[in-house]
């Protein structure tokens, strides 16, 4: 088993999975490439937590391919769970163990030397995690310290972290991002399940849509940006010129002297070349964000 050199680490095509009458999974599609942070996106009932059992071999798909590490995930769900991380979203622990002894556990379920104890004591330090009380004390932030410390400690090739800052205050989330730039700056790919649409953007190189069972968008977050426009609000002292009825301004809109329009980015320098003609007083420029783009596609949907 080793890696079938197309530099993915992830590889699911026309996936399908039902239950029942009920079908989860409608063909969907998603790559992670080795080294990058892929956000995977869709709300409650989109088909994400399916496609992450499917992919760590805790279900079996009806249909499609599906390569994990250039592995089979249903045939070879051990070996190749020794080479990935994986965090959920809501973090069952030992109720008497401490919080250290589940770390080591998890970490002897990997092999010899799959975890570098140092890194494991940094990252205890780093999440301000109580090692030594019983994990029935902790609180769901606690319990999620745990998951986090236990992954991130692990020497993983893959990290699928599917909504693994649930219950963490705003500095451990900071504490989370830190770890999964690490990791891809190492070269590790990671699939970031997440409803937080700003820690996706800070994050992730790549993004994934879902709806329906269905891959909806899929690409690059950088070559994305043409499909969102940019919100400009000015103030002027010579109304709307040329921006009435110019086919790059969409929705125009002017109250007590103060415009406000979307465009696209292509056309952003137009755009500021026709406000500074009429005297620009005022001016904010909202750049598009992921979050725009999200809701477009299920508000767009009737979602």
């Amino acid at each position: 088993m080793t890696d079938n050199g197309s530099g993915l680490a992830v590889e699911i095509c026309g996936l399908s999975k039902s239950f029942g009458r009920n079908k989860a999974l409608d063909g969907l599609d998603l790559t992670v490439a080795q080294g990058d942070v892929t956000g995977f996106l869709g709300p409650n009932g989109a088909g994400k937590s399916t496609t992450i059992r499917v992919l760590l071999g805790l279900l079996r798909a009806d249909s499609g391919t599906v390569r994990l590490l250039g592995g089979d995930p249903w045939r070879e769900a051990v070996a190749l769970h020794r080479r990935i991380a994986y965090v959920p979203g809501d973090v069952t622990l030992w109720p008497n163990l401490t919080g250290m002894q589940v770390i080591d556990f998890l970490a002897d379920l990997r092999g010899r030397g799959a975890v570098d104890a140092k890194r494991r004591d940094q990252l205890i330090e780093r999440f301000e995690l109580d090692p030594h009380k019983k994990a029935r004390t902790y609180s769901k932030g606690n319990r999620q310290k745990v998951a986090i410390v236990a992954a991130f400690s692990a020497r993983s090739e893959l990290f699928v972290l599917d909504e693994p800052t649930s219950g963490l205050d705003p500095l451990m989330e900071k504490a989370f991002q830190q770890c999964v730039r690490e990791v891809a700056d190492q070269g590790a790919a990671v699939l970031l399940s997440s409803h937080i649409l700003a820690e996706v953007e800070k994050l992730c190189d790549t993004v994934t849509i879902v709806r329906a069972g269905r891959t909806v968008r899929s690409g690059k977050l950088a070559d994305m940006r043409h499909l969102m426009r940019t919100t400009v609000s000015a103030r002027t002292r010579g109304g709307r010129g040329p921006l009435d009825g110019a086919a790059y301004v969409h929705d125009l809109r002017a109250e007590d002297g103060r415009l406000r329009f979307a465009v696209d980015r292509d056309n952003l320098d137009r755009a500021m070349s026709d406000l500074a003609g009429l005297g620009i007083e005022e001016l904010t420029v909202a750049p598009a964000s992921l979050e725009d783009m999200f809701l477009s596609e299920y508000q767009g949907a009737g979602l």
